[in-house]
């Protein structure tokens, strides 16, 4: 049996650390010129279709936004943990594709989910009349304007993949309590459904894109590795 416990960054591969650095960057400038000059949020985080503010690059852009610092240096820190290492395993091409895939799968499954959740707030809104509309769409306050940002889809996709590939890997939890990498995405993946299916007021962590991410990671990584799995293990 393997093991895998976080250390020092000393594995840094080209792909992930120019990921690092990008993400690092675009917090900065949604703490500085996001706040004073320009509405990055607005334009490039991802948004539901109904609203007026949806935009196709929002797909791609999303992924490298955070909502604070915390939410920033958790996804480093796992997409550093789990996607260093499949950068290794399958080189710079393969791992940019599966990122971006798993990316862009959480954001539709995501989209999905808000479509039906917001719909009846998006039908109500043609009943009100024109100038009440025209205030609506353009607030940032409005239900159909919310945000979504943060590469935590992408990150679960490299989490399933990791699971997938190195199952009996022991992960540290907290750097401390072991688990084997099969059961903690299991573990994880229930707990996200369950608090998906809660669906409860004031969450507004995007669980849904989170799962999606992580069956995007695993479909790529059970196509790829179909005929030789036994490599990696």
């Amino acid at each position: 049996m393997t093991e895998f416990r976080p250390t020092r960054f000393e594995i840094l591969p080209t792909v992930i650390k120019n990921l690092l650095i990008i993400n690092g960057l675009v917090f900065l400038a949604q703490n500085t010129v996001g706040v004073q000059f320009f509405d990055l949020n607005k334009w490039f985080a991802l948004h539901t279709w109904q609203s007026s503010w949806f935009k196709p690059w929002q797909l791609i852009t999303h992924m490298f936004m955070h909502g604070d610092f915390g939410h920033l240096l958790f996804n480093m820190l796992a997409l550093w943990m789990f996607g260093a290492i499949l950068e290794n395993l399958w080189g710079m091409k393969r791992f940019l594709i599966f990122y971006f895939a798993c990316g862009l799968g959480a954001a539709l499954a995501h989209m999905l989910f808000l479509y039906n959740d917001l719909q009846p707030i998006a039908k109500a809104l043609y009943e009100f009349p024109i100038e009440a509309q025209q205030q609506l769409i353009d607030n940032p306050l409005f239900k159909l304007n919310e945000p979504t940002f943060g590469a935590s889809g992408a990150v679960f996709g490299c989490l399933a993949a990791f699971g997938y590939l190195f199952p009996n890997t022991l992960i540290y939890v907290y750097f401390l309590v072991p688990i084997k990498a099969k059961y903690f995405v299991i573990l994880y993946a229930g707990i996200e459904l369950w608090m998906a299916v809660q669906n409860s007021a004031g969450d507004d962590v995007a669980h849904i894109a989170h799962l999606g991410g992580a069956v995007v990671g695993f479909l790529l990584v059970y196509i790829w590795n179909k005929t030789n799995k036994a490599k990696f293990y």
